[in-house]
């Protein structure tokens, strides 16, 4: 008897032992809905892409401020190895101590966040016949509950769990062999999966999708190529009417609209407040304008998206009938607005076109705010008309009719200003609330460009056009700027030699961080611009910075690794910066403790 009640004192003991232990070391939390939607204000995690849905990229972390930057020192390094350098887009996300990195080859890292240690790595089998535009980049990953989700260049999701890395759910966005491929992050939107597609250079048609997140279970569909239908999905999966995009024909000639591109290449932001998803969408297809005739909605616009819904609630074109290929997919990022001629506080969001306008629309209906450049040369228009929301075109700057040409081959060459890579492309600015001013990496830029004839066909390239890109100044090409979205007055700029292709982070410490293709990560004062810290990764930076405290130590980290469109379409400004080398990793900074 005495021996069983000893015994069961000591299986009792072990007991209670085991579950004091796993109270002091609780499961790893679970990322969840309202994680992301507090992601802005809490400095603890990086949950969202753009630090929150807004795409604000604004962190209210101090302990790096303009006093203490000038003590940052690299933490650690870690890299993704082998042979699979080009391009390094990706924004990493943490959370439970672990930061989740995409990087080139659809491949997923997750790293301890202290240390830098590979906790284990995804390769997505890729198949030969994937046709991605812009080299194989990917921008990053979504989190939410034990998944990390991202999208892969043949045009699929995977869901991986975050402890182990095992595939909880696959998913096919659509069909690779049609053009169709995925690099943009997908974003938590009000607890569903919204993700984009890429490809308008093959004609495919773009879209906005919801998905569950835990199951990647579509919920809805948006298309943005006017005159195709969109769908919600019961709980069976069965297709439910969810309307047609615009009226069909109405800004399309004959079938064009059918492959109309407008692709949805760079992701989303949300706005809770509106509970609007603000898409941009690409190019129309072809480049070849005189092909198809009228606006081509939706094409180089931003277009608000009910969450719920999947329904195009407002949509503004910043550039009608597009005969450059510039793309309006730059992120729309809410801010409070203040109306210089009301003194009212807007709901608003600001936009920094390809086309080199920057736009702030009134975020719950659309309404044109103001526009105004923030590139130094502009030749397809001369402003744009408040009351209309339309541009001022100069005609004579559209590319030439082939048809009209003696040989039918080769329509009349324009010089265009800024080139099709635009004033600003696929890296994300900043806004700070402290400062009221967006944070924008700018590039000055030309191009010649000249119309051919071209027909469709699926899996082929569908430009319908030829161009050369040539830099408009011999000491620079990048410029950060601080842009007033009130005013239009560009508050301060600082010149890079080549073009500027990363993101940036500011700070509630009065910062600005941002990449150089030369390979700083640079810290400067937000309110001047005056440069206070610098640090050489050895290989180009095209990927956004964050931050995050951990264990009381304020984070700074960035993806490094040369590459991007730049390379690949730059032309004459490709071999300006041809000494440039690839790599492949992320860097992470803090400060240094004095001993």
């Amino acid at each position: 008897m005495q021996k069983q009640s000893l015994l069961k004192r000591s299986t009792l003991a072990v007991a209670v032992m085991a579950a004091m232990a796993f109270v002091g070391s609780p499961a790893m939390a679970e990322v969840t809905k309202a994680d992301i939607l507090n992601d802005a204000k809490t400095t603890n995690d990086v949950v969202s892409f753009g630090l929150g849905t807004q795409g604000q990229r604004f962190s209210p972390a101090t302990q790096i401020n303009t006093k203490t930057v000038a003590n940052l020192v690299p933490a650690w390094s870690m890299s993704f190895g082998g042979e699979k350098q080009r391009g390094q887009e990706s924004q990493p996300v943490i959370a439970n101590g672990k930061m989740f990195v995409t990087a080139s080859y659809s491949r997923l890292f997750a790293v301890d966040a202290k240390t830098g240690k590979k906790l284990w790595k995804y390769e997505h089998r890729l198949p030969d016949g994937i046709m991605p535009c812009c080299d194989v980049i990917n921008r990053g990953a979504a989190l939410y509950g034990n998944l990390v989700i991202f999208a892969t260049l043949d045009a699929q999701l995977v869901a991986l769990d975050q402890d182990s890395g095992k595939v909880v759910w696959k998913e096919k966005l659509e069909d690779y062999a049609a053009g169709y491929s995925a690099s943009a992050a997908p974003i938590i939107a009000n607890g569903k999966l919204i993700t984009g597609v890429s490809g308008g250079e093959f004609g495919v048609v773009g879209r906005i999708d919801a998905r569950d997140p835990m199951t990647g279970k579509l919920l809805w569909t948006r298309p943005t190529v006017e005159g195709h239908m969109g769908y919600k999905f019961d709980a069976s999966g069965n297709k439910m009417d969810n309307g047609i995009s615009g009226t069909t024909n109405a800004t399309w000639t004959g079938d064009l609209w059918k492959t109309g591109g407008a692709a949805t290449w760079n992701g989303a932001t949300y706005d809770p407040e509106t509970n609007l998803i603000f898409a941009g969408t690409g190019n129309p297809a072809p480049w070849n304008s005189h092909n198809r005739p009228g606006d081509n909605l939706f094409s180089c616009s931003t277009v608000a998206i009910d969450a719920d819904t999947g329904k195009i609630v407002w949509h503004f074109q910043g550039t009608p009938h597009d005969g450059w290929d510039f793309d309006g997919v730059n992120e729309f990022v809410s801010f409070d607005f203040k109306d210089p001629k009301t003194g009212k506080i807007v709901k608003a969001g600001g936009k920094a076109d390809r086309n080199g306008f920057f736009f702030v629309n009134d975020r719950t209906n659309g309404k044109l705010l103001n526009a105004f450049p923030f590139v130094k040369q502009i030749s397809w228009a001369k402003g744009f008309d408040l009351n209309t929301g339309r541009p001022m075109y100069n005609m004579e700057n559209y590319p030439g009719d082939p048809a009209a040409g003696a040989d039918g081959k080769k329509g009349a060459s324009v010089f265009a200003a800024p080139s099709f890579l635009g004033g600003k492309n696929q890296m994300q600015m900043a806004y700070s609330p402290q400062t009221n001013l967006f944070y924008v990496p700018s590039n000055e830029w030309g191009m010649d460009i000249w119309n051919e004839p071209v027909s469709y066909k699926k899996g082929a390239a569908y430009l319908g056009a030829g161009f050369t890109i040539k830099a408009l100044h011999d000491d620079y090409i990048g410029a950060m700027r601080a842009v007033d979205p009130a005013t239009g007055k560009i508050v301060w700029e600082n010149k890079n030699y080549a073009p500027l292709w990363g993101g940036v982070l500011t700070t509630a410490g009065g910062l600005v961080f941002y990449g150089t293709p030369e390979g700083f990560l640079k810290g400067v004062d937000a309110k001047t611009g005056k440069e206070l810290w610098s640090f050489n990764v050895g290989t180009g930076i095209v990927a956004p910075p964050v931050t995050w405290e951990q264990d009381g130590e304020q984070m700074i980290a960035v993806a490094a690794g040369w590459g991007g469109a730049v390379p690949l379409w730059g032309g004459d400004v490709a071999k300006r910066v041809n000494y440039l080398e690839q790599g492949g990793s992320v860097w992470v900074f803090k400060l240094h403790k004095a001993k």
